[in-house]
């Protein structure tokens, strides 16, 4: 079985699992056939955590949460627990799709831009030809077209559901439809989509092991990433601070 302990940071519990143990567990999830809401945890969630209370709740519900960001792994043993690795989405997001093509689970694809969902599809048409892909679409829906999407992949019933927005809207929008969606394993990942796309390219191995790629993307997008990276890094920094000294104090 790949059940782990919970590493308790931050207010929620964090799953101590390897990818590998992660993607057996979410087979498991998927084979009991509950619905299952996913969450990574990064630095720029835990700082958006510290001011949202809803959220925290909602990461704590979640049936798994993977430490996204070194960060949260380098966070962890300085504050005395033990996450055996970091699980970045995007990995863990195409180990899934290569796990729904070998167990002929469904898929289904929401949001990014219409060219991107569209760009992606045939990626992943061309990386997993014999992956069941429920349907996709694009992440631009209005309130008054909502019911209507909900009610386009609860008709599809795929097995896993990625979904790309932005945080906190997908773990808001995840919360509150998750059982009304028919998908039985709910996943958000972030900028995926692009990457996988083709629009956005990763940083190299060498940063993403050294816990950099968030260096990587701030050259890329400065202007849109300079608040989230610059000012949301020192604020988690402060954040591992509080919680050092909470726990001598506990």
């Amino acid at each position: 079985m790949s059940r782990s302990s919970k590493v308790e940071l931050f207010g929620v519990g964090i799953d101590a699992l390897t990818m590998e143990q992660t993607v057996a567990r979410v087979a498991e999830l998927i084979d009991a056939g509950v619905p299952a809401q996913h969450c990574v945890l990064n630095a720029a969630k835990v700082v958006l955590m510290a001011h949202d209370a809803t959220l925290t709740r909602i990461v704590r519900s979640c049936a798994l949460v993977n430490a996204d960001g070194q960060a949260i792994v380098w966070a962890a043993r300085l504050l005395g627990a033990h996450i055996p690795e970091r699980v970045a989405g995007i990995d863990l997001f195409q180990q899934l799709l290569a796990l729904a093509e070998q167990r002929a689970f469904s898929v289904f694809f929401l949001g990014g831009t219409p060219e991107v969902v569209a760009q992606l599809e045939r990626r992943v048409r061309q990386l997993y030809p014999h992956l069941s892909i429920a349907g996709a679409h694009h992440g631009y829906f209005t309130a008054a077209e909502e019911e209507g999407l909900v009610a386009e992949i609860a008709a599809q019933r795929p097995d896993l559901l990625f979904v790309a927005l932005p945080s906190p809207r997908k773990e808001y929008w995840l919360a509150a439809n998750l059982e009304r969606l028919g998908a039985t394993f709910a996943m958000g990942v972030g900028g995926s989509f692009d990457v996988l796309a083709g629009r956005r390219r990763r940083a190299p191995l060498w940063m993403q092991h050294h816990g950099l790629e968030w260096a990587y993307r701030f050259v890329q997008e400065p202007r849109r990433m300079w608040r989230r990276y610059l000012v949301g890094n020192l604020r988690f920094a402060l954040l591992v601070l509080h919680e050092a000294r909470r726990q001598r104090t506990a």
